[in-house]
C-alpha cells in the first residue's frame, strides 16, 4: 500500500452500514438528494467514515469526498465550516479562499498546503449552505499533483444539485 493510498485512510477510516444510496451520480439520504457531476473510471468508490460518498485514485494518493449535513449544524459562517474540515491536519498554509457561485448560492473555496501526520498534502475545499444543509467537497492530494485532476473535481463540482427532502 502506497503512502498516499495510506493518508487516505487515516483521513477517515472505513466506515459501516449507512442509510444512503448512491445511483447515477445520485446520492439519496434521509434528509436530502443531490446529484454531483460524472467523475472519470479511474476514480473508485471507497467506504469512508464521516463522507457521504468518496473516491480515491489508485497508486496516486489522490482522494474526493462528499458529505451532507442537514441537522444539528446550527448555522456557522462558511469560513468556519471551512476551519471544521481542517480538524486534524497541521502546518496548515492558505493558499487562496473565495466566494464562488454554486447551486445558486454563494459558496467558499479554498486551498491549503498542510500536513497529515508528517505527511505534505494538498487541499482544494468548498463549503455550500443550501436549504437547512452543510455540504462539503474535499479534494486531497500529494502537493504538486492536485492540478492533474482539478478538472474532475471541478466537473464533479458543477454537475451538483440538491434537494431537501421532508
Amino acid at each position: 500500500m502506497s503512502r498516499w493510498m495510506l493518508l487516505l485512510l487515516l483521513v477517515a477510516p472505513i466506515a459501516g452500514c449507512r442509510r444512503v444510496s448512491f445511483e447515477d451520480s445520485v446520492l439519496t439520504k434521509p434528509a436530502v438528494r443531490y446529484r454531483v457531476g460524472k467523475l472519470p473510471a479511474h476514480w473508485r468508490r471507497v467506504w469512508l467514515e464521516g463522507n457521504d460518498l468518496a473516491f480515491s485514485e489508485e497508486g496516486t494518493g489522490r482522494a474526493l469526498s462528499i458529505n451532507a449535513t442537514c441537522e444539528g449544524h446550527d448555522d456557522p459562517p462558511l469560513a468556519v465550516l471551512t476551519r471544521h474540515l481542517l480538524a486534524g491536519f497541521t502546518e496548515r498554509q492558505e493558499m487562496s479562499q473565495q466566494l464562488v457561485p454554486m447551486a445558486g448560492r454563494e459558496a467558499m473555496r479554498s486551498r491549503y498546503l498542510a500536513k497529515l501526520d508528517g505527511v505534505p498534502v494538498q487541499l482544494e475545499l468548498v463549503v455550500l449552505k443550501k436549504d437547512n444543509c452543510v455540504f462539503d467537497f474535499s479534494y486531497v492530494a500529494p502537493p504538486g499533483l492536485a492540478e492533474e485532476r482539478m478538472a474532475d473535481f471541478d466537473g464533479m463540482l458543477a454537475g451538483f444539485e440538491a434537494e431537501r427532502r421532508s
